[in-house]
């Protein structure tokens, strides 16, 4: 048997996480003394999360922020007649629930782990003390919080003045540069209905945006797996 296969999820899971070190390689806390780093880990937990698993729902109390591991985390609005809109999908290194930490409110959305994936849970008293005791800290998390913003409001935007088309071409165009892949290839972090709700499409709608832009010789689906065949004439369908 090759030692040096893949391990599989439930291996990875089972594998210890040494959380100081995975704090440190974090973009949030990198630039933070040792001392301060090893208090954060203190107030820090590992959490195993089996794909469906809801780590919180909308009203739940907020107690810290979650730093994703490994895995896709779904963050999503429930409708009264029980449909939702998917408002974020986090990936690895990706945190969330920071605004409602400090606004010590309930939680506004739910967040389920589409696959098998491992978080690390930061308790808020661990960050305001560490806030207390270095500005700077502070100051980062703003920056994360404000970059966030931005984000939401060009998704409004988008939503508000961008055809269907544009939506998805931008998408595309913005997985593709995030996986580094230089604008060739993106994979969908989840199923198809959930990346079309996270763009305020329909499933049917998102499939058929899709179809048009292979017709069109623009991209190569297959699966979750799609081939960007031309990044500059998709990045025109952005602007019209």
């Amino acid at each position: 048997m090759n030692a040096t296969r893949r391990r599989t999820p439930r291996a990875r899971a089972q594998q210890p996480v040494p959380v100081e070190a995975f704090i440190a390689n974090l973009p949030l806390f990198r630039h933070l003394p040792k001392a301060e780093r090893a208090r954060l880990a203190a107030g820090a937990t590992v959490r195993a999360a089996p794909r469906g698993t809801v780590l919180f729902r909308s009203g739940d109390p907020c107690e810290g922020f979650h730093v994703v591991i490994y895995g896709n985390i779904k963050l999503a609005l429930q409708a009264p007649g029980g449909g939702e809109r998917v408002i974020e999908l986090m990936g690895p290194g990706q945190s969330f629930g920071e605004a409602m930490m400090f606004l010590g409110e309930p939680y506004m959305v739910s967040a389920v782990a589409l696959v098998d994936s491992r978080l690390l849970h930061v308790a808020s008293h661990a960050v305001f003390d560490l806030i207390d005791r270095d500005p700077r800290f502070a100051r980062r998390m703003l920056a994360g919080l404000s970059l966030r913003l931005h984000r939401l409001v060009c998704d409004l935007e988008a939503v508000s003045l961008r055809s269907g088309t544009q939506r998805v071409a931008g998408y595309l165009l913005g997985q593709a540069r995030a996986a580094g892949a230089g604008g060739a290839h993106v994979t969908l972090p989840a199923r198809k209905g959930i990346v079309a709700s996270r763009l305020s499409l329909t499933q049917e709608h998102f499939s058929r945006i899709l179809h048009e832009l292979c017709a069109q010789d623009l991209i190569e689906v297959a699966g979750l797996e799609i081939r960007i065949r031309d990044t500059a004439r998709l990045r025109a369908r952005c602007i019209r």
